[in-house]
């Protein structure tokens, strides 16, 4: 199977594995779920799918040097995403974990089309579902891992991406860069997406409102909680299609880009932090960042101060 990948280019897949699941009905519903959450039309940027991601992270484990069976658990570690993606969090909690994925991946797992593909190729679902046992897949921030690494890439320009890339290395089973330059631009960069993107003031209020329409949904009985192991646009059909006024003038409202909107009121909301602090290579020692760079370190303690004290933004009011 070749692949032609916005960040990684063309990529010869190879495993059978890996190209069966990849056609599975599984890892084709991801093509139907945002990677950040709330769908293109009523968010203010179009980004790409969680199929993508998926695909990407593989391939990045492939380039990297992983095992085959890493690289297939980094295939299926977003499998178990509902529609909207880590909207749901702010629908079933206060969306300040981001984890109703994690906790629902074995079960959604064990239940689908994928432990049959997993045992035709000798691999055990029990293992492949533990993607914290994959050191290149997953690491506790402020570590690199292929999923913050891909994610992150695929929303950095392409002139950073080319010089990211090439300086991806591994070093005792963890993801490193081969230069302090490399890993700055990368920190800095990844900074910036959470800052002005992730977890910028835009973001949050369509993440508010988005899940509080889902709520309200929830609670008129519009849809219930088994539709969202579907995709996006199953869920905003049923939606759009229960001619409820309140849900269609608040859709079209999240329809303006940039978003505006009038102050009903003013409450103080926090959403995930996310930030890398990378080890790069100096000669044979590892470094981290901010041990090396000051400003980094000031600007990131800064950051993480911002995010800690919340965001003031308009409240909405859907029943308005």
């Amino acid at each position: 199977m070749i692949i032609n990948d916005r960040v990684y280019g063309k990529v010869n897949v190879t495993s059978d594995c890996a190209i069966e699941l990849i056609k599975s009905k599984s890892l084709q519903r991801l093509k139907g779920i945002s990677q950040h959450g709330v769908p293109d039309d009523y968010y203010h940027i179009n980004y790409y799918s969680r199929y993508e991601h998926s695909v990407g992270v593989m391939i990045l484990l492939k380039l990297l040097g992983a095992s085959e069976e890493e690289q297939i658990a980094g295939l299926l570690h977003d499998v178990s995403h509902t529609a909207f993606s880590h909207v749901i969090d702010w629908v079933f909690s206060d969306g300040k974990t981001e984890n109703y994925q994690d906790e629902h991946h074995k079960s959604f797992v064990l239940q689908s089309d994928i432990p049959d593909i997993l045992v035709q190729h000798g691999y055990k679902t029990n293992r492949i579902v533990n993607y914290h046992l994959f050191g290149l897949l997953e690491r506790e921030i402020p570590d690199l891992c292929a999923d913050r690494v891909d994610y992150s890439l695929r929303e950095f320009p392409l002139s950073k991406i080319n010089i990211c890339v090439p300086a991806l290395t591994t070093f005792n089973n963890k993801i490193v860069f081969k230069n302090k330059a490399s890993a700055q631009i990368f920190a800095d960069q990844f900074l910036k997406q959470q800052m002005n993107n992730w977890g910028g003031v835009e973001a949050i209020v369509r993440y508010g409102i988005f899940s509080n329409l889902l709520k309200l949904a929830i609670e008129k009985k519009i849809i219930i909680d088994s539709d969202f192991w579907q995709d996006d646009k199953f869920v905003v059909d049923k939606l759009i299609n229960s001619n409820n006024k309140i849900i269609n003038a608040t859709l079209l409202i999240l329809k303006k880009k940039p978003l505006k909107y009038s102050a009903k009121g003013i409450e103080t909301v926090h959403k995930k932090f996310r930030y890398v602090d990378p080890l790069f290579l100096s000669g044979k020692k590892l470094i981290r960042l901010s041990r090396a760079d000051k400003k980094f370190a000031l600007k990131l303690a800064g950051d993480k101060k911002i995010n800690q004290q919340g965001f003031v933004v308009p409240k909405f009011n859907i029943n308005s």
